[in-house]
């Protein structure tokens, strides 16, 4: 990765500002998640996989 990632946290994580966070990071071509106890691990999604992602986790929290 040669731009540097500007980490923001989720507005939906709750409890203790430092933990149990997802955090998100995007470059100008790609998008960047982890999760705040866990820093080093990054999750590089391509669009296809965040789309079905995010469409498999809108359907299991629609009430």
């Amino acid at each position: 990765m040669s731009e540097a990632l500007r980490w923001q946290k989720s507005s939906y994580s709750g409890g203790d500002a430092d933990t149990n966070c997802l955090e998100i990071a995007a470059t100008s071509t790609t998008l960047h998640l982890r999760e705040s106890d866990k820093p080093a691990t990054l999750l590089t999604p391509t669009p296809t996989a965040l789309n079905a992602l995010l469409t498999a986790l809108k359907g299991q929290f629609r009430a």
